[in-house]
């Protein structure tokens, strides 16, 4: 089934087209580079893994509760909506919900392909283009899995959300070469880290947990290289350069968080805009979530250089200015952690099927 078929609301446009600008860069200098950015490179290589071999597609999905989540977390929960909702009503809410999330990560990791490219072409030292160039192949494989995931086991998908599409299109139409770092590295990727990891720590299904912590340690390494990267070069700007990128963080952050409603679920099932607004203020999950999907974002921008007064004052007008005494560091590691650790529990309940399965072929030999 074409793509177009699965959309519940018209994308538009086939093809999105953002006037791009800024420079080429061509590096001649093939010293050995950053030590630091080299090892990161390595990393990138050796990390490389194939969505068909390593997830373990054949594991049922019900669309009708894709997560296994907590109904609480929808925001029409508890509602007038909610009271008059069938069984059956509720789980294609539930469908619909799992529909847009997994669409705007979708929509986010094909934004992030084209990002990693762009930093390649335009970042101008040679160590920055190697390590992208391996981000560039992570980005296309997430958005292979989100898509796969979508069309074989949702049967739905949603446009890219305003916000999202407002974010990326500043990003990418900026002409300074740290602008995609800046957009993509650490906002989008930053917010797409914790809304991974949320839905990763709260489904109780296998095949969506293995599809989360698996491109959560990939991405883990994107937001190690826009850190190392946007860092040393924030350090040689001036405080108006630095001010302005900070508008952009702070411009980017209110769209992020207005990002997360998902309204447009809501209004396919008969609920006015405005009240679709209101249920989702009132919803004490989503507070939480707001404040969890910038642990991410909070300390990176702080731990890069920038951390001017009106940037502290946005962050502390959006509840999460606490955040940025996070520990990065060790987020990065427990994602790069869990990721390996649900390799080897299933590599070990693989193992033992295949030796029960061995035994039971000598015991029926015997017994012949």
């Amino acid at each position: 089934m074409s793509t177009r078929d699965l959309y519940v609301q018209d994308p538009g446009d086939p093809v999105w087209k953002v006037p791009a600008t800024g420079a080429a860069r061509f590096s001649w200098d093939y010293d050995d580079g950053r030590e630091r950015l080299l090892a990161l490179y390595q990393k990138g290589k050796d990390k490389q893994w194939d969505a068909n071999l390593r997830i373990d597609w054949d594991l049922e999905v019900d669309p009708q509760n894709p997560l296994g989540t907590p109904d609480e977390s929808m925001s029409l929960y508890g509602t007038k909506y909610w009271d008059k909702m069938t069984e059956k009503d509720r789980g294609e809410l539930r469908q619909h919900y799992t529909s847009w999330q997994f669409s705007q990560f979708l929509h986010g990791e094909q934004g992030a392909m084209v990002c990693a490219a762009r930093i390649v072409e335009s970042v101008p030292d040679l160590d920055a283009k190697f390590y992208s160039a391996t981000q560039t192949m992570d980005e296309a494989r997430h958005a292979e899995i989100y898509s796969r995931f979508l069309h074989e086991k949702i049967g739905m998908l949603y446009p890219v959300n305003d916000n999202l599409q407002a974010l990326l299109s500043d990003t990418l139409k900026d002409s300074r070469w740290d602008m995609p770092y800046l957009g993509m590295q650490v906002l989008i990727e930053g917010l797409a880290l914790a809304a991974f990891g949320m839905i990763r720590d709260t489904t109780t299904k296998p095949l969506p947990k293995q599809i989360l912590a698996y491109v959560m340690q990939d991405e883990a390494r994107h937001v190690a290289f826009g850190r190392m990267a946007l860092r040393d070069y924030y350090k040689q700007l001036t405080d108006a350069e630095l001010r302005e990128r900070e508008e952009f963080v702070i411009e980017g952050c209110y769209l992020m968080r207005d990002r997360l409603r998902g309204l447009e679920v809501l209004e396919n099932f008969g609920v006015p805009h405005d009240e679709a607004a209101e249920f989702t203020e009132r919803s004490e999950f989503l507070h939480l979530f707001r404040k969890l999907l910038f642990s991410r974002i909070v300390p990176c921008v702080k731990d890069i250089g920038l951390w001017g007064e009106r940037l502290q004052r946005a962050y502390v007008d959006m509840g999460v200015f606490e955040m940025g005494d996070s520990n990065l560091d060790l987020l990065m590691a427990q994602d790069e952690e869990l990721a390996e650790q649900l390799d080897a529990e299933r590599f070990e309940a693989e193992e033992k099927a295949r030796t029960a399965e061995v035994a039971a072929a000598i015991e029926e030999g015997a017994e012949s």
